[in-house]
């Protein structure tokens, strides 16, 4: 295929008469639209305004799909406790495969094409299954809680068994469009064993990688230091939990030693602006870890906590939040941000994406600038972090693969998925209500 229009290629480059050749499932070609049309005469030819590399979202749960509003003005450990786990734990596996659906209908149609997504103790394979089936890419893992869990606590044993079964089974998994990350929660709810265990388990096989929350709130950072007598980041450093393989969402408070653990083992760190600003968990220091050559990548979270998954809704805060934190204007420029929702996203996945590139996977969208609020348009990059939504996403391939295309998804019923999606809210709903 042969998809033209202004390419934004990457953060450093565009070509404003651009195209991009697609062959199988990589990208053989990038550049001038009339040389690469006299090129590939025979390709099939697409046209939108701007075409681009798929967003990573580097952070998302989309198994809560179907809490969407459920607790809004809420603080993180109330949220969590007290709506977000009991919801969690209502679950059956068909609902749970619906919510990770309709999670990943929400990112392919905003322009997501690679997901690290947080999933839940149990029913984890549906999720599996979702992404499968729906096309996306994603490295997933099911959720690792054996401490103060409530009803989704599980025995430490039967949770590292059933993680090394499920990468048995799914990673690379879909012709290596999924792989695996084992997930523990977050420290709060989880053992030293269980933290140990996960990094065995990661160690155990190749490109499998490490998945976890860390230092988003005061409360949970308290909690972990009465435990340990060690700050959150320095705590998973002891127990392996951190390094080129791992992922840490948030990391809104963390002081100059995790700082600097932080950049001398390379772990990178998933920027949540959405989230943290709902939740009032802070601002994170995100000039100061690409400063220090941290890998910072961006992440929506879960819908109960941001109600949105839009990639270019999580650009704009982290523009904007960045700016009127640090009172600088210059804070994280639109490329910055952009290579932070690409690049970055690749590197947080070990996926090979976030540019296009010959050789690269194919994994492109094309969005419409047809809106009075995408006109003008002067500077492309400026456009996407700051003008842009989701639903100006007309075209998603994954992998060479159109999987949305102007409202249809190439593989589920969308109608459908939204309306299991109603009804299975409403039950899980009256469920957990007739236990209060």
């Amino acid at each position: 295929m042969r998809l033209t229009g202004t390419v934004v290629a990457d953060s450093d480059t565009v070509y404003e008469d651009g195209a991009v050749v697609t062959s199988g499932d990589e990208i053989v070609a990038v550049g001038d639209r009339k040389r690469l049309a006299q090129q590939y005469p025979d390709h099939d030819s697409r046209s939108f305004d701007i075409v681009a590399p798929g967003l990573v979202g580097s952070h998302v749960h989309s198994v809560q799909s179907l809490g969407r509003g459920i607790a809004d003005d809420e603080a993180l450990l109330d949220w969590l406790f007290d709506h977000v786990l009991p919801m969690e734990a209502a679950m059956d596996a068909e609902q749970m495969r619906t919510a990770a659906t309709l999670g990943y209908m929400e990112c392919l149609a905003s322009g997501v094409t690679t997901v690290v997504d947080h999933l839940s103790v149990a029913h984890a394979d549906q999720a599996f299954e979702a992404a499968g089936e729906i096309g996306i890419r994603g490295l997933l893992g099911k959720v690792l809680m054996d401490h103060d869990a409530g009803a989704l606590q599980e025995d430490t044993d039967a949770a590292l068994a059933e993680s090394e079964r499920l990468i048995e089974r799914y990673h690379g998994a879909f012709d290596d469009r999924i792989r695996y990350a084992v997930t523990p929660r977050f420290a709060v709810s989880c053992t030293e064993r269980c933290l140990r265990g996960a990094r065995d388990l990661a160690d155990a096989y190749d490109d499998v990688r490490i998945h976890t929350h860390a230092s988003e709130n005061h409360d949970e950072i308290q909690t972990v230091e009465d435990r340990t007598g060690m700050r959150n980041v320095e705590w998973l450093d002891e127990v392996g939990l951190t390094g080129p393989d791992v992922t840490l969402a948030h990391c809104v408070w963390t002081d100059e030693t995790e700082r600097a653990i932080l950049a001398e083992t390379d772990t990178t760190v998933v920027h949540c602006p959405s989230s943290n600003m709902k939740l009032a968990s802070g601002i994170a220091p995100v000039e100061g870890y690409l400063q220090r050559g941290i890998t910072v990548a961006l992440g929506n979270d879960g819908p109960p906590c941001n109600n949105t998954l839009d990639p270019f809704t999580e650009m704009r805060q982290a523009a904007l939040l960045a700016k009127v934190d640090g009172l600088d204007a210059t804070a994280l420029p639109a490329a910055t941000v952009f290579r932070m929702a690409t690049e970055h996203g690749g590197q947080a996945t070990g996926f090979d994406v976030g540019a296009l590139a010959p050789g690269r996977p194919a994994d492109v969208i094309g969005l419409a600038t047809d809106t009075a609020r995408s006109t003008p348009v002067h500077d492309p990059l400026s456009h996407l972090v700051f003008a842009a939504h989701g639903d100006d996403v007309r075209f998603t391939m994954v992998d060479g693969e159109v999987v949305y295309d102007d409202g249809s998804f190439a593989h589920v019923d969308g109608d459908a998925v939204r309306a299991d999606a109603r009804r299975h809210a409403d039950s899980i709903y009256a469920e957990i209500s007739s236990k209060d």
